[in-house]
């Protein structure tokens, strides 16, 4: 079926596409907001909170390749609606409980299998779908959603919690996502070919990259199997499990509850987060063009360096709004504007069909790592009564990726894998 706009319908689409990541960014920032008010309405411990939370961070990430992949078989536009609904039911559901392992059920194990099909991948499927020019800044706009998400929700979640508790937290995310899946199956098309089009920027002459042939759990482990032979991909998913262990595992889930521990609201709190999702908006998207004009590898070290400095740096300041702003401000830029560079080094290295579902699985170590991070912090704080060790070991992390990073061999021919 035509739609208008011709070739500027890949715009639409990323649209689409932006506002069904920001819908899964709100409900993954969530479980920080939920922390407290759990806490005071259960009697719940810190440590089994946090357990709910890597549950669902560990699985959104695990889902990644598996979607990729039943994007490519299965279709995005089935994928992304019926993932929208998983997660509207999910958290819909989580309004009822009132045990520890129904919130590990709910926001753990189904809102993280539904969150997982609108990720990264998702992102990093439709640009090289819909874009042959512009692809890096693309990707950084449709990364800056997690930002967005952020930005959105999270001040009007934690003043909910604080002033109406946890219930209509979980049922605003179900109704956000409940109205995106509709939204999502009328304006996105498959492929642009679906309604006469090329990709954006793509010549007359273009072919795009054969279906794979095969289930898409078969063809997911395949992809896995290839790249895992080479040096490249171990290298983004080191880096990328450093970057999950350094924002969503550590800073996203425990900076609520940290400032809370220095006597901040959380409201006041969530304000900070908002704030790096502010400055993340603007700093993936410089990214995603940075992305498209320089080595990614060496942007990827600057990143690292950068981050792990300022978590090392954080636990020794004096918690005034002053230095958490400043630390807002430098840590949202360096959120996630990791992502681009990975995505185009992936892309180098295992082709526009593969790309994708390599990148699913190094995002998977991307989440492993915040998982990670969430449990132990929580155990740190839980046995030691504060979270500086969990801070600056996280921070020395940033800095083993950023060598990592640049030790990848740089890959110019798509298609290969190397």
């Amino acid at each position: 079926m035509k739609r208008p706009f011709g070739q500027n319908y890949a715009f639409v689409v990323a649209a689409c596409v932006f506002l069904a990541l920001l819908a899964a960014a709100g409900l993954r920032s969530a479980p920080g907001v939920l922390m407290l008010p759990l806490e005071r309405a259960f009697g719940w411990d810190r440590a089994t909170v946090s357990a709910a939370a890597a549950v669902g961070i560990f699985l959104y990430g695990l889902t990644g390749p598996f979607a990729a992949s039943m994007m490519q078989s299965f279709g995005v536009r089935r994928t992304v609606s019926l993932a929208l609904l998983l997660m509207a039911v999910s958290t819909g559901l989580s309004s009822f409980m009132t045990q520890p392992w129904q919130y590990v059920a709910t926001w753990g194990v189904l809102a993280g299998v539904g969150s997982g099909a609108v990720a990264m991948v998702l992102g990093a499927t439709v640009v090289n779908r819909w874009f042959v020019a512009r692809r890096g800044l693309m990707m950084g706009l449709l990364t800056a959603s997690t930002a967005t998400g952020t930005l959105v929700f999270l001040p009007a979640m934690a003043w909910l919690a604080e002033h109406a508790g946890w219930r209509p937290v979980v049922l605003t995310i179900a109704g956000v996502t409940a109205v995106l899946a509709p939204v999502v199956w009328l304006l996105l098309p498959e492929r642009p070919a679906d309604i006469g089009q090329t990709p954006y920027g793509a010549p007359a002459d273009y072919q795009p990259p054969p279906a794979p042939a095969g289930g898409a759990l078969a063809y997911a482990f395949q992809t896995l199997g290839r790249a895992a032979r080479t040096r490249t991909f171990w290298l983004l998913f080191l880096g990328f499990f450093v970057c999950g262990l350094t924002t969503n595992g550590l800073v996203g889930t425990h900076l609520i509850a940290m400032c809370g521990d220095y006597g901040m609201s959380e409201t006041r709190a969530a304000g900070l987060l908002a704030m790096m999702g502010l400055f993340d908006l603007v700093g993936t998207t410089a990214s995603g063009w940075l992305t498209d004009r320089y080595d990614p590898r060496k942007l990827l070290f600057a990143y690292y360096a950068l981050r792990g400095l300022s978590l090392i740096v954080l636990p020794f300041t004096d918690f005034s709004i002053v230095s958490l702003s400043l630390f807002a401000v430098f840590y949202g830029l360096d959120w996630i504007a990791t992502v681009p560079p990975t995505v185009r080094l992936a892309t180098d290295a295992f082709g526009d069909r593969d790309g994708p579902i390599v990148f699913g699985w190094i995002a998977a170590g991307h989440q492993a790592g915040a998982a990670t991070a969430a449990i132990t912090a929580g155990v740190l704080r839980a046995a030691e009564g504060r979270y500086l060790e969990a801070f600056v070991l996280a921070g020395f992390t940033g800095f083993a990726a950023a060598i990592a990073s640049l030790m990848i061999r740089r890959q110019t021919r798509p298609g290969a894998f190397a």
